[in-house]
This record gives structure tokens, sequence and C-alpha cells, in this order.
């Protein structure tokens, strides 16, 4: 077993009940783990445990269906673009490919915040802490989910407005929803929706009352994260100081310690020389072809650059690219709502 660094908030973790302790190393949820419990798959120092009502501390032995608990490592958050098709489920009672069967071999135990359908893609969150998964899910925290919605039929500007005020279905009470028509192109219209409860099916639940039906749903934010440039399949990594700068509350409500600010410079790589060559001369700094790319001579018309195709529907996103841990296959787990 390793030893967490010394500046992991983790190394601060004291005594805790045995199922938020199963959720922090990312094995499952606290209500799964209870289930676990009741299951008799849990053991704390030799003992089988009947009854979640156990607090545990970082000196005891806690092994899960006969294999130790791995050790808390720093908290870590993915934005992953889901592709249509795929369940977000660890198994799947059908047989149908989840997204922990495709997701990359370096990837940690992780485990998704919320689900999406199967017919549903974008942005998912994927962690390493189930209690971290647990307070991104829950409404009080206020995050908004944002769509992008095609449906089939003609929509009615008004009906949208009156979602603002909340709508009950079927003995559901939804709660408030802000959808704007984008635009209407024949039988079908593009909208953006947005959420802050993410009920089971709420988008498709609340268009069909109304009479559309979705044939596209697109996830393209959750809270702060939102899906950019992420091509479908990919996964990157959050930076941790923009990990811990958005969820500020969740790490200094557990106590953890704040990542240390990086006071160090970086100097800017010197710029290479030009190169000339007898018939092209070489662009300026600041015309936007580089220092080393020619430029056609005098009276030539320059040659236009290959234009991007389409992406994914969402906004623009910053961040770094992943670095991601190692950890073994298979081990990937989910949570419901």
């Amino acid at each position: 077993m390793t030893t967490p660094e010394t500046d992991s908030p983790e190394q601060q973790a004291g005594p805790e009940r045995i199922a938020k302790r199963l959720a922090r190393a990312g094995l499952c949820s606290r209500r799964d783990a209870e289930r676990w419990i009741a299951d008799g798959r849990v053991a704390v120092n030799g003992v089988v445990l009947t009854s979640p009502a156990v607090t545990v501390g970082p000196k005891d032995n806690i092994v899960v269906d006969g294999n130790p608990l791995p050790d808390l490592e720093p908290t870590r958050l993915w934005r992953y673009h889901k592709p249509d098709g795929l369940v977000t489920t660890a198994r799947d009672e059908k047989g149908r490919q989840t997204v922990f069967d495709v997701l990359p071999e370096d990837l940690p135990r992780v485990i998704s915040v919320g689900r999406l359908d199967l017919t549903t893609e974008g942005l998912l969150l994927l962690t390493n802490d189930g209690e971290l998964a647990r307070f991104l899910e829950l409404p009080t925290t206020g995050w908004a989910r944002r769509y992008r919605v095609r449906v089939n039929g003609f929509v009615d500007p008004n009906r949208l407005l009156g979602l603002a005020r909340g709508i009950a279905i079927d003995g559901i009470q939804y709660g408030p929803i802000e959808a704007v028509l984008d635009r209407q192109q024949g039988a079908n219209a593009w909208m953006t929706v947005t959420l802050r409860e993410g009920k089971n099916r709420e988008v498709r639940n609340v268009m069909e009352s109304m009479g559309l039906t979705v044939n596209r749903l697109i996830r393209v934010a959750y809270g702060p994260f939102q899906l950019g440039k992420l091509e479908r399949g990919e996964v990157e990594e959050v930076p941790k100081r923009v990990l811990q700068d958005q969820v500020a509350k969740f790490f200094a409500d557990r106590g953890d310690k704040p990542a240390e600010p990086n006071m160090g410079t970086a100097k800017a790589k010197p710029r290479p020389k030009p190169r000339h060559t007898s018939t092209f001369h070489s662009v300026k700094p600041g015309s936007g072809g580089g220092p080393d790319r020619p430029r056609p001579p005098a009276g030539g018309k320059p040659s236009g650059s290959r234009p991007s195709g389409d992406r994914p529907a969402g906004e623009r996103t910053s961040g770094d690219r992943p670095s991601s841990g190692r950890g073994p296959a298979g081990k990937h787990e989910t949570r419901r709502r």
C-alpha cells in the first residue's frame, strides 16, 4: 500500500462512517455502500459488518469482497464526452456497452456524477471521490445543467416561458426550467434548456408533455464545467487548481488543505530566427503566420488554411490536458442521480 503525499488533503482524514469512507475511495456511493454492508461484503479488522453505523479511522483494516480497500488518493475530476448508445452504469442487465467499458485504460477507478440516458450525448463528469459526486449532484449545490435539444414538432415560445414556474407531470413536480427556442427548421426545432434538478428523463418528459418528441439531446454544461471542444469519447482532467476554486465549499467543509498557489515565474521561449530563401521572405512577427511560415511574393494570393469542421455543440472551455493516473482496468463504478 502506498503512502499519500505529505500535502495531500486526504492525509488529514480522521474518523468517519464506513459508508463515507467507501465512497471517498471511489468504490461506490454512500447508498450503495450501505447495501454492500447489508449483503455482508464489507469487513473491518476481520469482522464482517452488519450495520453501516460503524466509524473507522486511518489505521483500520477495511476489506471489500475480500480485497483491501485502496488508499485514499487526492480528489480528481474529469470531463468526458459521452457518445450516444452507451449506458451510464457499471454493469447492464441487458448486456449493453457501458461508458466504463470504453474509458481509457490508464484512468483510475472512477464513478459518474449522475447519469445520462442511453441516447443522450455530451458532458459527463467523472470523479475518483464518491463524496464529491454526491455533492455535485445535490440540488442544494445549485448548479445548472444546460442542454442543446432538438425536437420534432412546432414549438410555442409562450409555453416555453411557462416552464419557468415549474411543471407537474404524472404526479411528479419539476422545478423551474429555462427553455429558449433557438430556431425552427421545418418540422424540427433546436432549443437550449437549462435546469437545476436533473430528475430522471426530465427534459424528455417535459417536452413530451408539450407534444414534442426529443430526437437529439446533448448536455453542454454542468455548473461551471463545459463540454467545449471535447471530441466524442474524449476524456480530459480538470486541473487541480480549477477544481478547488469551483468547489471550494466542498473542500472547506471537509477540512481539506487548499492547493498551494504557484508562486514561480515562467519565461517566454525565445522566438527562433526567421529563415530566408531566394523566392520568399519570412513573415514578420505579429502577422499571424508564425516565425518560419513563408509569405508568397507580391501579387500572389496567400494559401488559405483548411477550414475546421463542425464541432459538437457547446461552449469553448479552458483547461490543461489530462494527467491521468495509472489504475487497474475494469474497476469503474457509477452511481444514481
